[in-house]
């Protein structure tokens, strides 16, 4: 390979100032003016300044308590959102993949985004291309699959066209850029997507996104039906029908839903970036943390990734001194482009100089590489691929070593002269001996393997090592299962599904079976990761629902990857998937206080319209009740560590929790509405009282979703209970709360008996049906009417 001069520093300098630079286009981080603008400029937003603009105008400043909330809302989440991004662009910088480019005819490692027309890059093997351009001098194997989804590996020789976004598989070349940036195949791909519709969204932010959405409809409507009732036929003044509109229509709104989520999401990734985790993609915290099925490598996974040469083994016929030199001549010519070839390279420094006719690079399908001189041609890699049918003759011999938990690779000699374009074996080979290689398993590995056993979370051993071998140090590392192994190689197209049931440990892996493997595990109803450090795990990356790389792996998985670990250790993966529980528990939770106020504004504005009254309530008494029942506990609940295992779906979780408790809020207030008609009871009575019982039940909610109580929890309870207590001694005018006679107080004390007895039975039924739902997930069609009743007993009882 001739080398090739790049560009000066001036002519550099020329083009950065010309804008021709290796920007992209999908930059994930908002701008500080993009962050306040969305927080801002919201539909709900514009709601509450409508409200309040009506308010002003009938001269309802009490109720405009609901304000201060709103506005503080929203000026912490645009705070909060800049810290978070801030953190995670510092952080970043460590996570910016490099590549060589040669400037002033010198090499030297710069970031992708860097790179300018007309720069001059090298090209090895594991390096994502970064723009498009053309060889200019040597040859490598391109896999273009991420753009093409065809998976064959391409030879690039001198003039052939390079596309961004695909990897280098083997070999080694100069490249001259001619597209970067927004001008690349892979910014332009990038930006049809975009146009098409945004990324796909997580599970808990499509639920909620439905949420608000239904809110935003809703809300128009039913406030204006509740506006002409109350102004045409109940014939109460402008100021009056206002305000019993507003009360009902700002109750209808998850105002703080849809803030709790994205701030909890941000702040999530700048812990993790903290402990040097990065996300290219913020959803994969939530499908971490609903991942049951982990696949990994053997390499750079369960053992560190140097790797070294234990041993060799040569046949009778070749004696040792002989074989280290055929090994030596071998490594002599052969590029070290990877960490076994490196390994080998340490091992066998004896050479005799011979200089190879051509060389044969390693590739994850053929699983060998060759190096050709002109008397013979010597071949290293997996025996498998090397033997072909004369394999069975020593198999017995080869499995010795691989039982021992050895990498074994074979050395052999043949006549034929393959080429890099024509690398396929057809003649017979001579065997010289073995090489046996071993990685130190990873002094965390154990222990990361136990917490995820655990979990309940399995793990699939996927590696293009002998089955044996991965099944011993599998084993070693405290894989559960790990002697049920399995060669990839005799796996049928349609048994993929079978083999993923029945075993742990897959070897002999090829890219295209990762993948295959990776969409079984789903087909069968599995939320899968996927680690890797090579390009021959990018396939299966792609396909699984959350990928991880390490990053002393190459750039091209890095970049395909959804989650990175900068500092490469795998026992940070507990921390990932706590991460990612805490963030989906607590959203779980307070999205189930946020509707419950939600369900009941909404059902008790359907009654209002239905009886011809007016809504109950007034905005300064929601605030209250917000405050106190929902937006302080919520905030302080979503602090707390809470690593539990989530089961079952997003929105049919929340609910079962804010159902019952809106269900409850609504008979009892409809109750009290009734009572005071038929008593003559004064309208401000009547939503004292209603207020009193929304937040006993507000309190209920709280402690059932808190269970079991510990000692912050009881704290936030205590907390909630003494604000409203406060709020009412002290401000009752602001909070148009009027003193209650004792009469009243008998009343409301039955009524909260009562409340008490329908939210229990409630909840009961509400778990029971959602863990009927969690069995239908799991079982599909196949599940029995027996079954369906077991479960619904069950969680009755153990959940009361």
């Amino acid at each position: 390979m001739t080398k090739v001069n790049g560009l000066t520093l001036e002519q550099v300098n020329q083009r950065v100032k010309q804008g021709k630079i290796n920007k992209t286009v999908d930059n994930q981080f908002k701008s500080d003016w993009q962050i306040v603008k969305e927080n801002l400029f919201t539909y709900f937003n514009l709601i509450f300044l409508i409200l309040a603009v009506l308010l002003i105008i009938v001269k309802a400043y009490r109720d405009l308590t609901f304000l201060p909330v709103i506005i503080l809302n929203t000026i912490i989440g645009i705070i909060q959102e800049i810290r978070a991004k801030r953190i995670l662009s510092k952080l970043n910088v460590l996570d910016s993949t490099e590549i060589t480019v040669m400037r002033d005819s010198h090499e030297m490692k710069i970031p992708i985004e860097d790179l300018v027309v007309d720069d001059i890059i090298l090209l090895n093997t594991g390096d994502q291309i970064p723009a498009d351009g053309y060889v200019v001098s040597g040859h490598i194997r391109v896999n273009e699959s991420l753009l093409t989804g065809e998976s064959d590996e391409i030879l690039k020789e001198q003039n052939a066209n390079l596309l961004s976004g695909s990897f280098v598989v083997s070999g080694k070349a100069y490249m001259k850029l001619e597209q970067v940036g927004a001008e690349s195949y892979i910014s332009k791909l990038t930006l049809e997507a975009k146009k098409m519709g945004s990324s796909e969204q997580s599970e808990m932010v499509r639920n909620i996104n439905t949420i608000v959405k239904w809110a935003g409809i809703i809300i128009i409507p039913m406030g204006l039906a509740l506006f002409c009732q109350s102004y045409f036929l109940n014939h109460a003044s402008i100021q009056q029908s206002v305000v019993s509109m507003e009360a009902a229509v700002i109750g209808m709104i998850p105002e703080g839903l849809y803030l709790l989520t994205t701030l909890a999401l941000a702040l999530s990734a700048a812990r993790l970036a903290k402990r040097k985790v990065i996300l290219h993609d913020m959803k994969s915290v939530e499908t971490l943390a609903r991942v049951n099925v982990l696949c990994v490598d053997k390499t750079g996974t369960i053992t560190e990734p140097k790797m070294s040469v234990t041993d060799f083994i040569s046949k009778d016929y070749l004696n040792q001194d002989k074989f280290e030199l055929k090994v030596g001549n071998f490594v002599r010519n052969m590029p070290a482009e990877n960490a076994t070839m490196k390994a080998i390279r340490a091992h066998f420094s004896k050479n005799e100089g011979i200089k190879a006719m051509s060389v044969v690079p390693f590739t994850s399908v053929n699983k060998y590489s060759a190096v050709v001189f002109s008397d013979e041609t010597i071949i290293i890699g997996a025996p498998e691929m090397v033997l072909r049918s004369d394999f069975s003759k020593y198999e017995n011999e080869i499995e010795q070593y691989t039982s021992s938990g050895y990498r074994v690779l074979a050395v052999a000699s043949s006549l034929e002269k393959i080429s890099e374009s024509n690398s396929q074996l057809t003649q017979p080979v001579i065997l010289l001996g073995y090489l046996l290689l071993s990685n130190p398993i990873r002094k965390e590995a154990k222990a990361t393997f136990e917490y995820f056993a655990k979990q309940g979370v399995a793990i699939k051993v996927i590696s293009g090592d002998n089955p044996l071998t991965v099944s011993r140090v599998a084993s070693q590392a405290g894989i559960k299962n790990s002697e049920q192994y399995i060669d990839a190689q005799t796996i049928k197209d349609d048994g993929y599904e079978t083999a993923v049931k029945s075993y742990t440990v897959f070897g002999r892996v090829k890219p295209e079976q990762k993948r295959k493997l990776v969409l079984a595990l789903q087909n069968i109803g599995n939320t899968v990761a996927m680690t890797g450090d090579g390009v021959n795990d990018i396939l299966a990356m792609k396909k699984a629902d959350c990928s991880i790389a390490m990053a002393s792996g190459n750039s091209a998985a890095v970049q395909a990857s959804q989650v990175v670990l900068l500092d490469s250790n795998f026992a940070k993966m507990p921390d990932v998937v706590n991460e990612g529980r805490q963030v989906v528990n607590n959203i779980q939770r307070s999205a189930s206080l946020f509707l419950v106020k939600n369900v009941f504004s909404l059902l008790m504005a359907i009654f209002a319209l239905v009886m011809t009254i007016n809504y109950p309530l007034q905005p300064t008494q929601l605030a209250l009740i917000s405050g106190f029942t929902i937006g302080i506990p919520s905030f302080l609940l979503a602090l707390e560590s809470n690593h539990t295992r989530i089961r079952g779906n997003f929105i049919a979780n929340i609910l079962a929790r804010s159902i019952p408790g809106g269900l409850v809020d609504m008979l009892t207030v409809s109750v009290v509405v009734v009572a005071g008609n038929y008593i003559k009871m004064a309208h401000s009575q009547v939503s004292t009282i209603a207020t009193i019982l929304l937040i006993a039940v507000g309190m209920l909610v709280m402690y059932r979703i808190s269970r079991p109580l510990n000692k912050f929890r009881l704290a936030v309870m205590i907390c909630s209970l003494l604000g409203v207590i406060l709020a009412v001694i002290f401000l009752p005018r602001l909070f148009a709360m009027e003193m209650i006679t004792a009469k009243t107080i008998f009343v409301l004390v039955a009524l909260f008996c009562v409340a008490i007895t329908v939210f229990r039975w409630l909840s009961q039924i509400m778990e029971g049906v959602c863990e009927v739902l969690i069995l239908y997930d799991q079982k599909g069609k196949s599940i029995t009417l027996k079954e369906v009743i077991q479960a619904y007993q069950k969680a009755r009882i153990t959940k009361a």
